[in-house]
Parts: structure tokens; sequence; C-alpha cells
């Protein structure tokens, strides 16, 4: 199927050249020499792909590139220079280039990056397509309309009005809470009690008076009777959080009230008898603990009937910059703050960032940067420390596992040197050199020449591990590397060609 496609290349020669490699590929080639000339083609109609040099004689390729990013979003630019530097292509991937070549590069590698592009574009309109057909961009305390939200919706839907007990599963942070909360509102029982007790939270010799309840005189403390979880939650719903903390012991107590709705309050005789809907989450995998004996398996049965797995943040896309935007007004607010929005670099941040504890992580960092600033948009300079070095970092691993085979060409030791030490796998090396010097912590640490992994070998074991954790699945291995399924591909055969 045929794209049309803007090339922007100062060299004539280079020009006609890349011209010819797009055009096998099927494209529609406009070429242009010049920034200007470029920026009136694109206001003119906009192209599919946007092929762009870093340097041109009247401009910047990088301001072209950040005029897209404003005012054209649907088009995906591929950056080439002859400068290549891992510095730039850092700069030129935050600014949103889908992928950065260093000339001269052949019809073959262009073609698999332009193949990839094209195909991420078909994949992001075939998915905003379908999410903008679905209605629910806010539902019972959830932010969001991706894809994998609104499978959660749906299934939250299906199982309001049942007595089925419900599990939710997710990563800490991902808001199995809220979850639970969703479920009860969109039932018949949202006008009753809902009832939350962290198993986690309570000590040992607590937990079942919280649940059941206790009679005075039950233990030390019990000054007067009390009700527990089980009695408030009468006629509505009761979620127990962190289930698999709970003891064995307790767990049998609490499968036989799950089965018959009847229990006994700790130091009472008298049974009870309640009507109950139960939702139960974990950040563990159940079953896991089923096998490992730390959970009993008829429990597992009788509370993992309906179970829903929340996605974390990072597999949300845009319901992350939804969350934060409705945070950002919300704090703003609380502590008398004036901030309105995000710069384009923070959004674009926020985005690619993995946000290990997911909303809560996030709500942690927009609070503190209402809190420590005061502005009307925030700034990259006003993300915590930490996040921004987390990010370059592995921004700069993307782009030294993109850029072409410096490791393998024949560019100077001193330029290749250069590279490794800003690529970040510098830092895996020295991880590497610990993990094998803390085997033998009694002996003096003395670093030798059989410590030293070369990078090539470092960058193949980075991208094995990742594969091999992603059973294999090689574009999820990217994904999680943050680069493109074609890099890998790409190194892979380099390595199978020469025997590695």
């Amino acid at each position: 199927m045929g794209f049309s496609a803007v090339l922007v290349e100062d060299s004539m020669s280079l020009g006609a050249l890349y011209s010819e490699y797009l055009c096998a590929e099927g494209a529609e080639v406009t070429l242009v020499n010049f920034g200007e000339d470029a920026l009136k083609e694109l206001a003119r109609k906009q192209p599919d792909l946007l092929v762009l040099d870093i340097k041109l004689p009247d401009m910047s390729g990088m301001d072209i590139l950040t005029k897209v990013q404003q005012d054209y979003t649907q088009i995906t630019v591929i950056m080439i220079t002859a400068y290549g530097t891992i510095d730039l292509a850092v700069d030129a991937m935050r600014a949103g280039a889908f992928d950065f070549l260093v000339k001269p590069f052949d019809s073959k590698r262009l073609a698999i990056t332009v193949r990839n592009a094209l195909k991420q574009k078909d994949l992001l309109a075939l998915v905003t397509n379908y999410e903008n057909s679905l209605p629910k961009t806010n539902f019972h305390g959830f932010i969001g309309d991706s894809l994998a939200m609104q499978t959660v919706y749906n299934t939250i839907d299906c199982v309001a009005n049942s007595k089925a007990s419900v599990f939710v599963m997710g990563e800490s942070g991902t808001g199995k809470e809220v979850c639970a909360q969703a479920i009860h509102q969109a039932g018949t029982r949202a006008q009753e009690a809902f009832i939350a007790l962290n198993c986690a939270s309570i000590p040992k010799d607590l937990i079942e008076s919280e649940i059941f309840g206790h009679t005075k005189g039950a233990f030390t403390g019990a000054v007067s009777n009390r009700d527990g979880a089980a009695t408030r939650a009468d006629g509505g719903t009761l979620f127990l959080d962190e289930l698999c903390e709970m003891d064995l012991e307790l767990q049998s107590k609490l499968l036989r009230f799950i089965q018959t709705g009847v229990f006994q309050r700790v130091g009472g005789t008298k049974e009870e008898k309640v009507d109950v809907r139960f939702i139960s989450a974990t950040n563990r995998d159940p079953w896991k603990e089923v096998q490992e004996g730390r959970f009993r398996e008829d429990l597992y049965y009788r509370l993992h009937v309906i179970p829903i797995e929340l996605p974390p943040l990072r597999q949300r896309g845009k319901d992350v910059m939804s969350i934060a935007k409705k945070l950002l007004k919300q704090y703003s607010k609380e502590e008398g703050k004036s901030f309105k929005r995000f710069s384009t670099e923070v959004e674009r941040c926020f985005v690619n960032y993995p946000w290990p504890g997911n909303v809560r992580q996030l709500q942690n960092v927009i609070r503190q940067i209402v809190v420590l600033n005061t502005a009307e948009e925030v700034s990259l300079a006003m993300l915590p420390a930490q996040m921004t070095a987390q990010m370059t970092a592995q921004m700069s691993t993307a782009v030294s596992l993109s850029m072409t085979d410096l490791n393998t060409s024949a560019a100077p030791v001193e330029a290749k040197a250069h590279y490794a030490s800003e690529s970040g796998f510098e830092n895996a090396a020295q991880q590497a050199l610990q993990k094998t010097t803390e085997t033998a912590p009694n002996q003096q640490t003395q670093v030798v020449d059989d410590d030293i992994q070369p990078l090539w070998l470092i960058e193949k074991m980075t991208i094995e591990t990742a594969i091999e954790q992603c059973d294999g699945n090689i574009p999820k291995a990217a994904g999680l590397l943050d680069v493109s399924p074609s890099t890998i591909y790409r190194k892979k055969q380099q390595w199978e060609d020469k025997g590695l």
C-alpha cells in the first residue's frame, strides 16, 4: 500500500538516492532541500512520513521537529544526520522522532525503519479509532479511556449486579480498592455499606477480631462488644485487600464464613448470619501462593470466581496525562497554587516513564511538584531528580541500541570508547563486575582483565535476557527496552552472521 513522504535533505546526490529508496517502498516522495520549503510543504499537505535531516542550510531540523509535534501530530518523523552523537539522538527521540539514522545508511536499513514506523502509525490509528468508539472516559472513580481500561470497565459492568466473588489483581498502586468500590457502586448494593479491610496492615492477633468482631472480655483491652467488618458490611460489600497476607488458620474460618454467611465473634458463642458480597485483592500471584502452600486452594476457588487484572500505568498510554491533569488541578487548588498545564516535554516524559509505583507514584510526583514550585506550567526542571535521571539513562540505552553498528564498524577506537561511556552500558558493566566480586566477599576486590566485559557482549546479554523474560516475544522485549523491534532483529542477525 502506498504512502506519502516528504524528504528534507540538503545534499542533492543523497536526496536523489534516498528518494529512490523510499520510492522502492511504495512512497510518493516530495524532496526539498531547505527547512522553509519543508514547512511550506507540510502546511500544504500533511504526509504520512517525514524523513528529516538535522543539519539544514537555513535552520535546524530540530526546530522543524518541534513544529511538527505541535501542529502536525499525525506525521511520523525519522531523523537523519551525518553527525551522529548520543546526545543529539537523545534530544531527537525526546522531541518525538520515531527513530534516528546516521548517514550513510543503505536501502535495507531505511526500509526496515520506514516499515516499522508505518506499522506503528497504522496500529495507533486502529487503536485510536476503536477507543474513540467507546463512550467511557471516567468510570466510578477511574480516569482514562485506554483500551486496557475499557476491558476493565466492561468486566465491572458485567459482574456488578452479581453476587459472585471477585478477585482483583494488579501491581501496587494500580487502584485495586478503586476497582472494588466501582463494582460496589455500579451494582444493586450501591446504597449499602462498602467496608474495606487491609489484611497486611492489621496485626495477626487482631485481624480475626477486625473481621468478625469480639465480645466484652474476649481478650485484654476488649472492654465492650464490638462489631467487625462482616457485621458492618451486612447487605453491602466486604473488600479484603492483600488477602494473601492472611494466616492459614484464619483462612479456614473465612472459608466457612464465605460458604455459609455464618460466623462467631471472638470470645462469643452465638452464631450470626449476614448477607455480604466478597471482593478480594492482592498484588501477588494467588495461584502461586496456593502452589507454595501459603494460601488454601479451596479458599482460592471460592474467591477467585471472577478475576479482574488491573493494567499497570505504563500500559495505559494517554491515560497517564488524563490522570496527571486532574491531579494537577486538584492539588493546585488544595495548595493555593496557580498551576494550569504541563509543558510538551513534561507530557512526553510522563507518557514514556515506566511508573513502577503506578498511579500512587504519579500522585506523589505531582504533589511534590505543586508543593515545591510556583508557576502556571510544569517544566522539566520541576520533575524529581530521581525521575529525570532514570529517564535519561533509559533513553541513552535505547539510542545506543538503535545507532548504526559503531561497535562493529571501522570507526576509531576512541569514538567507540566515547559512545560506550555515554550509552549507559558502562553502568551495566560495573554492575556485572560488582556481582562477580561479591561472590568472594572475603577476598580483596581487584579489577582484572577477565572482569571487564566487552560492550557488545553486555548489549547482547541485555537483549537476550529481555527476550527470555518475555518468553521469546521480541516486540514485547523491545517495548521494555524502549527500542524498536527492528533494532533487536538487526542485532540478532549480526550476531548469527558472525557466529556469536
